[in-house]
């Protein structure tokens, strides 16, 4: 018996019955092209257009701009570049993606500093998650030129709460009368952030309706950011790494699976099998997560490892409590067995660590050294 599905356990028996689930997909071309058509948004090129500096900074040695541009649909992206003030030559290029983390009022703001201190709502966010670093700036100190931009849903590409139906509107009513009569404050970031959880399952049925997916979405502003990021002449021409916590994981590993511009990924606090979060691991994760018609193509370890041999770096939590042990265990056998098929299974590093879910300073340390080594 299942703790969320009850009475309805055996559906999982039944499901297995009409479609064999997350069959071994190997790597290679053909498994790459059923990925990029299940996620949908892949058929046109992914490009930040009519891209703008708007302002530039110097603070700790490093130079910063602020930048954005139009994917094609919605407000302008923001992003901001980071780079050593005195580079001798072009540099590797980083994308660094922001996480989920139930927090869509900012989206680069939670792991990156930019011209002004960092507002005061995403402190304890980085205090639990990312041992108070800002990961990105210090990543561009040591020798790196680091791209981090809002992606659909969060920050300048959220949508405003006044857009939402009302029946989420009474939903955030319901919930802040409960707050105060728990004498608990409340403000205008904690009002969206609980809007916005509501909301993304209204996003995730117009991707359906639009014939894509969330995480097709994600990835192909991910990938509009990264043709920028390619374009900048800080930036040496040589596929460019990605890196991110959590949603930032999971968008790092969609990025390996669809990009070949990627020359490295690590993957952090992101990876298990899908079978092994039946069931009450499902509903703490987002869309982004659960691509339509994955399950039937392979497993979430058979998309990251998709472009085996491409350097592939994953650091698990054995305390994280958004997945199993299991799990992470199951999906590191995995995505090793598919880089040894390749004849490179030093291509491929996991790292497993006490604690909780997150990025602290000792995983940041290891997963930057180890993109300094392979970039």
């Amino acid at each position: 018996m299942k703790e969320h599905l009850g009475i309805y356990s055996n559906w999982i028996d039944a499901a297995n019955r009409q479609a064999s689930l997350y069959p071994l997909a190997l790597p290679g071309d053909e498994t790459r092209r059923r990925i990029a058509k299940t996620l949908g948004f892949s058929d046109s090129p992914a490009i930040a257009g009519h891209p703008q500096i708007e302002t530039t900074w110097k603070r700790d040695g490093l130079i910063g701009d602020a930048i954005s541009w139009s994917v094609g649909y919605g407000p302008r992206t923001q992003a901001w570049f980071l780079r050593p003030e005195r580079p001798d030559e072009p540099l590797p290029g980083i994308l660094a993606l922001h996480g989920h983390d139930g927090f869509k009022f900012f989206g680069k703001e939670k792991m990156a500093d930019g011209k002004e201190p960092p507002p005061e709502a995403v402190e304890h966010l980085r205090g639990e998650l990312y041992e108070g670093t800002a990961f990105a700036n210090e990543l561009a100190k040591q020798g790196f030129a680091v791209l981090v931009h809002d992606v659909f849903l969060w920050g300048s590409r959220r949508f405003p709460f006044e857009t939402m139906p009302r029946s989420i509107h009474r939903q955030v009513e319901d919930w802040e009368r409960g707050r105060k009569r728990s004498r608990e404050s409340t403000d205008e970031i904690d009002r969206y952030n609980v809007a916005a959880r509501w909301h993304e399952h209204l996003v995730a049925k117009y991707c359906t309706l639009l014939g894509t997916s969330l995480a097709g979405v994600v990835n192909f502003e991910d990938r509009a950011a990264l043709q920028y990021l390619r374009s900048r002449s800080e930036v040496r021409s040589a596929p460019c790494g990605c890196i991110g916590l959590s949603g930032g994981g999971c968008r790092a590993a969609l990025l390996q699976a669809t990009c070949d511009d990627i020359g490295a990924a690590v993957v952090v606090g992101m990876m298990t099998t899908h079978s092994e979060l039946l069931d009450h691991h499902v509903d703490p994760h987002t869309w982004m997560f659960f691509p339509p018609g994955l399950a039937t193509i392979g497993d979430w370890p058979d998309l990251a490892a998709s472009r085996a041999p491409s350097p592939l770096l994953v650091q698990y939590n054995r305390g994280d409590q958004l997945f199993t042990m299991q799990g992470m265990e199951s999906a590191h056998d995995r995505i090793n067995s598919h880089y040894e098929r390749t004849g490179h299974p030093d291509r491929y590093v996991g790292r497993f660590y006490d604690g909780p879910h997150k990025f602290d300073r000792a995983m940041q340390k290891e997963a930057f050294a180890w993109l300094s080594q392979t970039l």
